[in-house]
C-alpha cells in the first residue's frame, strides 16, 4: 500500500448500522452514504479465511486505503446528460451510468432504472487473421474473431470479438474460414487474411498483447464488409490519431 496506494471508490451502500438497505430508494442510500463518509475514516482490506472484507480503522493504522465517495451529478434534460457525457468522454472515462433517485437495489436483475449512457470511440474496417470455436450455444461454429490492421506491408493483430453477427452469417462463415484454413491448432485456426469486417469499440489503450501495441476496449462486430478488399483496411496511422485524439481531450 505504501509502495502503490490505491482508493476505495464507493458508489452505493448495502448496509449500515445493523439495517439492510436494498428496498430503499437511491436517494436514501445516498444520503447515508454521504453521512457515512462525512468522518474522516480510512480503510483496510483485510483477507479472512477465503473472503476480502473491508473493515474501517483508524488513521493511525498503517497500510490503509482511502475511502471516497464516487463523483455524482443530477441531470434534468437531454442536455444536462449530453454535457455530463462530453465532461466524461474528456476526462478519458467511457461514459455515464444513469440510475433513478427512486430506484432500489436489485443484485443480479437489469432493469430501465439503471442504465448505460456510452458511444462508440470509433469503428474500424479490419482483417480477419485467426478464429476460435465458441462456447454454449455457438460449439461448433467459428465465432470468435482475431482481426488486424496494416502497419506498412503486414497485417498486425489488434483485437479479437465475439458479438455482433447473426447466427446465419457465422454459420456461413465458418463455412468460407474452414475453406481457407493456414493452419489450425487446438480450438484455434489461422485463416487466409481476406475477409473484412467493421468493428466497434468503446476505448483504445496501448497494449502490448498484440502486435500492433494497441487494444480496442469492448470491441464487438458492427458487420461483414464484402464489399471492400483486405487492402482496404484501416491502417496503423488511423489506430494512433484515434489515440491520440482519445488522449488529448
Amino acid at each position: 500500500m505504501r509502495d502503490i496506494p490505491v482508493a476505495y471508490l464507493v458508489f452505493d451502500v448495502l448496509y449500515a448500522d445493523g439495517e439492510l438497505l436494498l428496498d430503499r430508494p437511491l436517494r436514501e442510500r445516498a444520503k447515508v452514504l454521504d453521512e457515512l463518509l462525512a468522518a474522516p475514516r480510512t480503510a483496510i482490506v483485510r483477507q479472512s479465511q477465503a473472503q476480502s472484507r473491508l473493515a474501517f480503522e483508524d488513521p493511525d493504522e498503517s497500510s490503509l486505503a482511502a475511502v471516497l465517495r464516487a463523483p455524482v451529478a443530477t441531470a434534468t434534460s437531454a442536455e444536462d446528460l449530453e454535457t455530463l457525457f462530453t465532461a466524461a468522454r474528456d476526462r478519458g472515462n467511457e461514459g455515464l451510468m444513469t440510475k433513478d433517485l427512486d430506484s432500489l437495489y436489485t443484485p443480479g436483475r437489469r432493469g430501465k432504472s439503471w442504465l448505460k449512457m456510452k458511444r462508440e470511440l470509433a469503428t474500424l474496417d479490419v482483417v480477419v487473421t485467426a478464429v476460435e470455436y465458441g462456447h454454449g450455444k455457438r460449439i461448433g461454429v467459428l465465432s470468435d474473431y482475431t482481426f488486424a490492421v496494416w502497419d506498412d506491408e503486414r497485417l498486425v493483430n489488434i483485437g479479437k470479438a465475439y458479438s455482433g453477427l447473426t447466427d446465419a452469417e457465422i454459420a456461413e462463415m465458418t463455412s468460407w474460414f474452414l475453406a481457407h484454413k493456414i493452419s489450425e491448432r487446438g480450438l484455434k485456426l489461422e485463416v487466409e487474411p481476406k475477409i473484412v469486417l467493421e468493428v466497434a469499440f468503446n476505448n483504445m489503450m496501448r497494449s502490448t498483447r498484440h502486435e500492433s501495441g494497441y487494444a480496442l476496449r469492448f470491441p464487438r462486430i458492427v458487420r461483414l464488409r464484402p464489399d471492400k478488399l483486405p487492402e482496404d483496411a484501416d491502417r496503423i496511422e488511423t489506430v494512433k490519431e484515434i489515440y491520440e485524439r482519445q488522449h488529448s481531450a
